[in-house]
């Protein structure tokens, strides 16, 4: 009879892998995530099965951390400003607390290991952030442009308000607010 999977396991395996590919790259051996995770090299493949899969459930547990950063206390109804503040800070914050974390979540959004199912269903979490940069959009100067674009300047403005945060540790709300504004500038928000 087969032994029950331990969730601890997984969850320690998972962890690891957050390590070893933030300092090795998604090219990291299935041995060294195993040895960091206190677990035998046969014991992740029981858990995941192939390093694709590994790496493809790795994608959704990070997508599915940030998401759950970005929506606690979540200002529901309040004006899209607000709303829209209150994710870039929840992404900044978390970038920077994180930065094992962010470093995955950068490799994997590129690897090719990433199967556009996983892409798919990571990005269902975020439909309402989605929606936001659609709303920011349609009332700013970037409406003759795609939400998708807008994302980008969101994405590329945060990750280097999150690399200067981590330079400037004691200035963080600072720098994070002024990261929002200038975002928020550069979409012409109102």
């Amino acid at each position: 009879m087969a032994r029950p999977k331990s969730e601890d396991k997984r969850i320690a395996i998972l962890a690891a892998a957050v390590q070893v590919i933030a300092e090795l790259g998604t090219g990291a051996p299935t041995s060294k995530i195993a040895k960091a995770a206190g677990v035998a090299e046969g014991t992740l493949f029981t858990y995941f099965i192939t390093k694709d899969e590994l790496l493809n459930q790795l994608y959704l547990e990070v997508k599915s951390t940030l998401h759950a950063t970005m929506m606690e206390g979540f200002p529901h109804g309040a004006p899209l400003r607000e709303r829209v503040r209150h994710v870039w800070h929840a992404y900044v914050h978390w970038g920077a607390q994180n930065p094992a974390r962010r470093k995955v979540m950068q490799q994997l959004s590129v690897s090719a290991a990433v199967m556009p199912a996983t892409r798919a269903k990571g990005a269902e979490a975020f439909c309402e952030i989605s929606e936001l940069i659609a709303e920011s959009v349609s009332i700013g100067m970037l409406r003759d442009q795609s939400p998708d674009f807008a994302g980008a300047i969101m994405s590329s403005l945060a990750d280097m308000t999150i690399d200067f945060l981590l330079r400037h540790p004691d200035q963080e709300e600072k720098y994070c607010e002024a990261g929002f504004i200038a975002f928020w500038n550069a979409i012409g928000g109102k």
